[in-house]
């Protein structure tokens, strides 16, 4: 009997069995063989009196946005295939991330400090025989999904939304004016909550394979030495398996949860979720000073996050909006669904608003709501640098040895470069002084990467890179125009706010308003 196998026996239900479906899922995928669905299709006839502004299909992330729709006055109905319920794993997040529901009026003060589940300081960042550094308030909050889903989806119902549990999304019929779900729900706007693995996300990729995928596996445990910090990335191995191994621990209310994961290509003969499992247990006692007989084990986490150079996604049709993972406007790096919905939840709700007053809902009009964003395309080139092809030969240090310059020259630089990177923000400025300071400092490192990521992986990082550049100076010059926009008409206004709204968020200018509590 393996350890994946010994461990997971000890929990309830067959984790090890959805383990399993899960690395099947996978090898679909690697293998470029999902099934294509065909959840969307169109009708050019009226469709006639609508029963609601949005209809949202997955509630884990859409009831959040659809309690802010809610709020501003829009006739909002939510499908959910189960029962809207909050995991038991706490999210971390960083706590002026938060301010959004205090700005959009979702919770209370007080509301929000009970979501607030965990709290701990310093978190660490480091590598294999290389930098280690302690850093505050980043992704130290971990918040209880389960208070908040239910205190969201009880304002989302006082409020006048309408909730329809145990209700699959089956197909959606696109109309001139409006769109019907399932051959009953009728609405002017449909938004795509459903993840990954959305039936419409599905149908718009056409079966494409990911460009890269990171796999995850963790734990939470009781039985831990007691240890009130964190751990944002860290690497205790070097390169293995074809994987560079990275961990991430946070203190839980019931234990103390740890990640593994790593970073690959969509190539078929990588390893699974199950091996990764494996080596995760096996490096456990390594990593935490603790044997695995002196561990309690609360519950099993483990999972993949497939994701696309061309993204986000725009999907052909009008009227439907993907949000969250569905959009794939997320970061390479982290993918972190929770986080990065709450980003982008006070842009997305001004910028729903605006199309629903202004009747701008066609493809075209609602792509600028999902809009190009340098600030995360240029983390694809780290994200390929911390990855090794299936028969790519480099030194076993290699990525560690990277990181450590990398991040060295980060903390060198201060806090206002170190921590915007932790937190998936990307700005011109900072990046710059890093590339600079780590190719003086460390060229031989940074000659190894060439032959590493490619040469057209690097052109093409190039115009990702000047594009940061171009989009922080429109944000910029955007801030002397303001005072002329209240003369355009409506419905340009709602074409120039999202033209600015690309620029903030794709130069990593959003960050400074978070931190001021702007």
């Amino acid at each position: 009997m393996s350890l994946t196998e010994e461990i997971l026996s000890q929990l309830p239900g067959d984790v090890l069995g959805g383990l399993r479906r899960s690395d099947r899922i996978l090898t679909s995928i690697r293998e470029g063989q999902p099934p294509v669905p065909t959840a969307v299709k169109e009708n050019q006839q009226q469709l006639g009196a609508v029963d609601w502004d949005v209809l949202i299909c997955g509630g884990t992330l859409g009831i959040l946005i659809g309690c802010a729709l809610a709020v501003q006055g829009f006739r909002v109905a939510l499908l959910e295939r189960g029962i809207l319920r909050g995991r038991d794993q706490e999210w971390n997040i960083s706590r002026q991330e938060l301010e959004a529901f205090l700005k959009l009026s979702l919770l209370t003060n007080a509301e929000l400090e009970q979501a607030i589940a965990t709290e701990y300081n310093p978190a660490r960042v480091g590598f294999d025989n290389g930098i280690e550094i302690w850093v505050e308030n980043v992704l130290n909050i971990g918040v209880d999904p389960v208070y908040l889903l239910e205190t969201l989806k009880q304002r989302f119902l006082a409020v006048g939304g309408k909730l329809f549990e145990n209700t699959p999304f089956g197909e959606a019929v696109i109309h001139p004016d409006g769109v019907i779900v399932n051959n009953q729900y009728k609405a002017r706007l449909l938004i795509d909550a459903m993840g990954h693995f959305s039936p419409i996300t599905q149908q718009a990729r056409q079966g494409r394979k990911p460009d890269a995928v990171c796999l995850v596996v963790g734990s939470c445990a009781q039985g831990f030495p007691e240890n009130h910090t964190g751990d944002l990335i860290l690497s205790l191995t070097p390169i293995q398996k074809q994987c560079q191994y990275f961990w991430e621990a946070f203190p839980a209310r019931d234990g103390r949860t740890t990640y593994m994961f790593t970073y690959m290509d969509a190539d078929p003969r990588h390893i699974g979720l199950e091996a990764l499992f494996e080596d995760y247990l096996r490096l456990m006692p390594k990593y935490q000073n603790v044997e695995l007989s002196q561990l309690k084990f609360q519950r099993a986490l483990f999972g993949f996050f497939p994701s696309y150079r061309q993204s986000p996604l725009h999907t052909p049709w009008s009227r439907i909006l993907p949000i969250g993972d569905s959009s794939g406007n997320q970061s390479p790096l982290s993918f972190g669904g929770f986080g990065a919905m709450v980003r982008h939840l006070e842009r997305l709700t001004e910028g729903i608003d605006e199309a629903l007053q202004t009747d701008q809902l066609s493809a075209n009009a609602l792509a600028l709501l999902q809009p190009y964003q340098p600030s995360l395309s240029v983390t694809w080139l780290f994200q390929k640098a911390m990855s090794v092809g299936i028969n790519q030969k480099i030194a076993p240090e290699q990525i560690n040895e990277l990181l450590s310059a990398v991040f060295r020259q980060m903390q060198e630089s201060g806090e206002m470069v170190l921590k915007p990177f932790l937190q998936d923000v990307v700005q011109f400025p900072a990046l710059t002084q890093t590339l600079l300071k780590t190719n003086f400092t460390h060229p031989g490192i940074v000659v190894k990467i060439i032959p590493h990521v490619g040469l057209l992986a690097l052109l093409d990082w190039l115009v990702h890179y000047g594009n940061l550049a171009v989009y922080s100076a429109l944000f910029w010059l955007s801030k002397s125009f303001e005072p002329w926009e209240k003369y355009l008409p409506n419905t340009s206004k709602y074409y120039w706010h999202r033209w600015v709204d690309a620029w903030k968020y794709g130069s990593g200018g959003d960050y400074e308003n978070r931190e001021r509590g702007i």
